[in-house]
């Protein structure tokens, strides 16, 4: 009887246990809806497990190889094996990936698949322009394509989750980061957001799609003095109409997660700020997916003097609304006896997990947790011909003619001497940029390599001068070299002999990007002394400038016949510039930043507002100006030349007067008045010039690239609606206000033709 009795309570805990697991295992079925399936599956999970979703480790060690015995990776390790990590960072490659994930889907308890995130900003192995430089195409096509070819070579490295784009509207070219955004319009920003999103993403997320971070939210690109990390204090008008619309746009394109910012907004780190995260992000836009801190920046709201300790900090930035932690280490280690000790609420653990498990199920890492592994690919997909003929069309699209007097561009392909000069032309790391950290070194086409291509002219190559000592740096400080001019005399040499020069000059790839930030514009190091000696024995000069950033060249504007910004354009660098210098592509970009004729201009930009005395109309000293420089730039945003020309003739507005809702048509004829078949970029900007709340002088609300043969006209149609006349108030709020509105139809934000219209 007691055997039997036995048998049946042993059968009683088994059928207790068939039943617990089937019930753990109604997540996985396909039937349900995403919701309730992450309901089923949070039912199951302890408070440490929830926990671990929102814990993000770097991997710093060969996954592959056999278990860390000590350390931080031996808890790494556990951690995974316990399913108390949700993400992790920088593990890539098929194999390491694979092992990862094996560890957390075969070994933990219920084998929640890891994202993998990686910093993808222009390219993977195979490195497009930088994102700066993309913007100046203003070819939202191209742009999308970008990073499609990005998370295609990231996908086939095992990688699902990108930590791009930059969306940081910023005006300040002392600022490094301006490499990884779109510039300084908020219009032109946003378009350009939601093209890197959909080319991340893609429609259905299969396995060559990848998942986007719209970072940094909030206003990071407005640090004070263009200081990395630094503070932020701004108005409120200038948060919701400069700095929150690209996020919105990515935000309302359904990108899946956004990064929180290093600064602090009036006072609080974005990372603890729950005005950012739950009041306009979760809240006023319905954002359904997760905020991940930047790198450690929830430990570091106890150096900003916001959080006591690493408790305080992890209880802050929780409740404000930050999912993951990145490299803090504080949410694993204090999140859990917080909720215990009734400091934060479950529920909040709770909605930063669900949020989390939504992207993973959106993805598709529970059916296939692998689908990113896939070794074929890794071999075939990555740094493709493919890739590279995208890479350089790309960068072609992205290089901005800014001068070019008695049309000495584009160059003669036969029986011309021509000297090259400058140690930028021969290098072939710094046109990778920064950010760029899956590439291999020294792997970028120079552009001694694009310019030997053209065989029939004569070419000499000489240095003249070094930029930097140490050209590979990335952690350490660039250090400029400023007492070498040992290259001069063989630089002048050449140029004497030759009948034009090309000189390539600039700042090398890490002199811009994060903690890159300088209070000089101008060209570093010793070239600005070889330009100008280089140019006592022969002015025919094109200056090929390679950047980061605007720079400030009052000198070059001045004295050099062509200069051509062709920026960091990536693997396929020398090649664009060569077949652009050569006039095998017309150059159509446009300056998607302004550029100050010094640095103590900074910030600048076109979208300014009127003061009180903004024109010299008094003829005396009491107007807003500057004593020692003009007060424009040097050049402006949307700025941009061809080797042809272009006539603007025709502006219509349909009608004097509309009514609030009605779409407003504007029109304007434009005419390829050169000798050569070109692009050109038509914008279009408006101005409210009496509104509840002053407005901008101009602001770009409408953009068309068109393509012209030589001695064609088209008519270029925009439709201005409610969205593009409106803006925020102090409150947030959304304001369509009636009155006279100024239009200007143009080719850059300075020039233009202009008209009016009222709305009634």
């Amino acid at each position: 009887m007691k055997k039997q009795m036995k048998n049946h309570h042993i059968l009683f805990i088994l059928l207790i246990c068939i039943n617990s697991y089937a019930q753990s295992k109604k997540y996985k079925d396909t039937s349900k809806s995403i919701e309730d399936r992450i309901s089923l599956l949070m039912k199951e999970m302890t408070l440490e497990e929830k926990v671990g979703q929102m814990n993000q480790y770097n991997g710093s060690w060969d996954v592959t190889g056999p278990k860390p015995e000590s350390g931080s990776n031996e808890e790494k390790y556990n951690n995974i094996k316990k399913g108390w990590v949700g993400s992790m960072l920088t593990i890539r490659g098929v194999k390491q990936v694979r092992a990862a994930q094996k560890i957390a889907v075969e070994e933990s308890r219920l084998g929640i698949p890891l994202l993998f995130g990686f910093d993808v900003i222009h390219g993977y192995k195979t490195i497009s322009p930088i994102p700066l430089a993309e913007a100046a195409s203003w070819d939202l096509e191209a742009i999308k394509n970008s990073a499609r070819v990005a998370a295609l070579e990231a996908s086939a490295s095992g990688l699902n989750w990108t930590f791009a784009p930059n969306v940081d509207i910023s005006n300040d070219a002392r600022w490094g980061r301006v490499m990884e955004g779109a510039g300084e319009d908020p219009y032109l920003g946003s378009k350009i957001a939601v093209a890197r999103v959909n080319g991340f993403q893609g429609k259905n997320f299969d396995n060559t799609s990848i998942i986007a971070c719209a970072k940094h939210f909030a206003a990071y690109g407005f640090v004070e003095a263009g200081r990395e990390y630094n503070s932020v204090d701004m108005s409120t008008s200038k948060l919701y109409n400069t700095v929150l619309p690209p996020f919105k746009a990515v935000s309302d394109a359904g990108v899946r997660t956004f990064m929180n910012s290093f600064n602090t907004l009036n006072g609080i780190p974005a990372t603890g700020n729950s005005f950012l995260q739950r009041d306009i992000l979760k809240g006023a836009w319905g954002f359904k997916g997760f905020v991940v801190s930047d790198w450690a920046s929830i430990g570091e709201m106890v150096t900003h003097g916001y959080a006591s300790d690493n408790a305080d900090a992890a209880k802050k930035a929780a409740i404000a609304g930050s999912d993951m932690d990145m490299e803090s280490n504080v949410y694993i280690t204090e999140l859990v006896q917080l909720v215990k000790k009734g400091q934060v609420k479950e529920s909040i653990i709770d909605d930063a997990v669900r949020r989390i498990l939504r992207v993973k199920f959106e993805l598709g890492l529970f059916e296939n947790p692998y689908k990113y592994c896939d070794e074929a690919r890794e071999k075939t997909d990555i740094g493709s011909k493919a890739n590279n003929d995208d890479v350089l069309d790309m960068a072609k699209k992205s290089i901005v003619l800014l001068k070019n007097d008695k049309n000495i561009l584009p160059l003669k392909k036969s029986g011309v001497k021509i000297a090259l000069i400058g140690a930028l032309a021969n290098d072939k790391n710094s046109p990778l940029g920064s950010w760029r950290i899956a590439a291999d070194d020294n792997t970028a086409v120079s552009v001694l390599e694009g310019m030997q291509q053209y065989k029939d002219n004569s070419l000499v190559y000489e240095k003249g001068t070094d930029v930097a000592l140490n050209k590979q740096a990335f952690v350490d400080e660039v250090k400029i070299n400023t007492t070498d001019f040992s290259g001069f005399e063989a630089a002048k040499k050449a140029a004497k002999e030759a009948e034009v020069v090309i000189m390539v000059l600039g700042e090398i790839g890490f002199q811009s990007g994060e903690a890159r930030s300088r209070t000089q514009l101008d060209l570093p190091g010793n070239q600005q002394q070889l330009l100008e000696e280089v140019y006592k024995v022969n002015p025919n000069i094109v200056l090929v400038l390679n950047n980061g950033r605007p720079l400030a060249l009052p000198w070059a504007a001045e004295h050099i016949p062509a200069i051509v910004e062709a920026w960091q354009l990536g693997t396929q660098s020398g090649n664009a510039v060569a077949q652009v210098l050569y006039g095998d592509y017309n150059p159509s970009g446009k300056l998607p930043m302004s550029f100050p004729r010094n640095v103590g201009q900074c910030p600048i930009y076109y979208n300014l507002y009127n003061t009180g005395r903004p024109t010299d109309k008094d003829q005396n000293v009491f107007w807003s100006h500057y004593s020692d420089v003009e007060k424009t730039p040097l050049y402006p945003f949307g700025y941009g030349l061809s080797y042809t020309s272009f006539a603007y003739k025709n502006l219509k507005i349909a009608k004097p007067s509309f009514q609030k809702g009605e779409k407003i048509e504007v029109s304007v004829d434009v005419t390829n008045t050169g000798n050569f078949d070109g692009k050109e970029i038509v914008q279009l900007y408006i101005n409210d010039p009496a509104a509840s709340i002053a407005r901008p002088v101009k602001e770009l609300k409408g953009f068309e690239l068109i393509e012209l043969k030589k001695g064609e006209t088209k008519t270029v149609q925009f439709i201005l609606t409610d969205n593009e006349l409106g803006f925020y108030d102090n409150n947030g709020k959304f304001l369509v206000e009636p009155g006279v509105f100024n239009v200007m139809a143009g080719w850059n934000s300075n020039d233009g033709l202009t008209g009016k219209f009222e709305l009634k």
